[in-house]
């Protein structure tokens, strides 16, 4: 078919590869489809010394990518799946979920100084900026210590390289993987020592829900799998009413059937308290929001207050 589309994307290096994927996905579905990629600056992109779990930082990445969408200056957008609020824009759908990646958070270790999970040692300085990882790792590792990092994944791969960088950096395998950067990887974290962010892994096309025609042509790319598993894990932190301010994990995965297994976590950012459980059901929402309110219940209210009073 011959026909045209304009995708919006970050300028970052992952951005942009994520934007070529959806692309040449795009390419294999409709042979002679023409895809413009623009390129979009956000304030995550202009505003480099905001931590990115502090208030005010959610839709940093996404904000500007969105207006362009409504204002018609961009037919569709590809995000990262954890970096997408969970309360869509007025007028704006998740029009396709492509096949997921590696869910896996990794830890980058210097040479020499981190070979292993096992090397977190006391005093070991351990680069990153999420309050998810944050708490899981200090739970896991109480005695090391936590520094916050900014910058794409080659430049904070580049820190723990430097004299006087951190002993080792987290970063998501996905990202890793796609950029071909996976031979820097010290290890994997498995979900049991780390649950990932919501959507980590994951892929959200964005598009106008009253573009009939661009919903179309991206029907052919979503993973029905990939959907319900996120649509689980965002219904989770939508109940929690947080973003990447929140510590906290989920991971949806299939079970026997139409049975999806969750896994879900909230924890203070100095890794003190951790909620963590289990559970598994049918119903994508249903799943996420009744997990969270298992959490909510047992003690986890009290670390998003904590969390909003600026208490934490």
């Amino acid at each position: 078919m011959s026909d045209s589309l304009r995708l919006g994307s970050r300028g970052s290096q992952l951005a942009m590869w994520q934007a070529h994927h959806v692309k040449a996905l795009l390419a294999d579905a409709h042979p002679g489809i023409q895809v413009e990629i623009i390129e979009i600056k956000t304030s995550g992109d202009r505003i480099k010394d905001a931590p990115l779990g502090s208030p005010g930082t959610i839709g940093f990445f996404t904000k500007e990518i969105e207006q362009a969408l409504l204002e018609n200056r961009i037919d569709l957008a590809v995000h990262s799946l954890k970096d997408l609020p969970t309360s869509l824009v007025e007028g704006l759908t998740l029009a396709a979920v492509p096949e997921r990646a590696d869910t896996r958070d990794a830890l980058i270790g210097r040479t020499g100084v981190v070979a292993s999970l096992e090397d977190l040692v006391p005093g070991t300085r351990v680069a990153t900026s999420s309050p998810r990882r944050c708490g899981q790792l200090l739970a896991a590792f109480p005695e090391v210590i936590v520094e916050p990092i900014r910058g794409n994944v080659p430049t904070r791969i580049a820190a723990v390289k430097k004299a006087g960088g951190p002993d080792a950096v987290l970063l998501a395998m996905a990202g890793l993987m796609r950029l071909e950067l996976q031979e820097h990887v010290t290890c994997p974290i498995p979900h049991e020592t780390m649950l990932p962010a919501p959507g980590q892994g994951a892929l959200g096309i964005e598009t106008r829900e009253d573009d009939a025609r661009t919903i179309d042509l991206l029907a052919p790319l979503e993973d029905t799998c990939a959907r319900r598993a996120v649509t689980a894990e965002r219904s989770f932190l939508a109940r929690l009413e947080g973003g990447c301010t929140v510590p906290a994990g989920a991971l949806a995965r299939p079970g026997e059937g139409d049975e999806l297994l969750f896994d879900g976590v909230v924890t203070q950012v100095d890794g003190g308290v951790l909620f963590r459980g289990n559970s598994s059901g049918t119903d994508p929402v249903s799943l996420g929001c009744g997990f969270a309110e298992e959490l909510l219940a047992a003690g986890a209210d009290r670390i998003l207050a904590e969390l909003r009073e600026g208490t934490a």
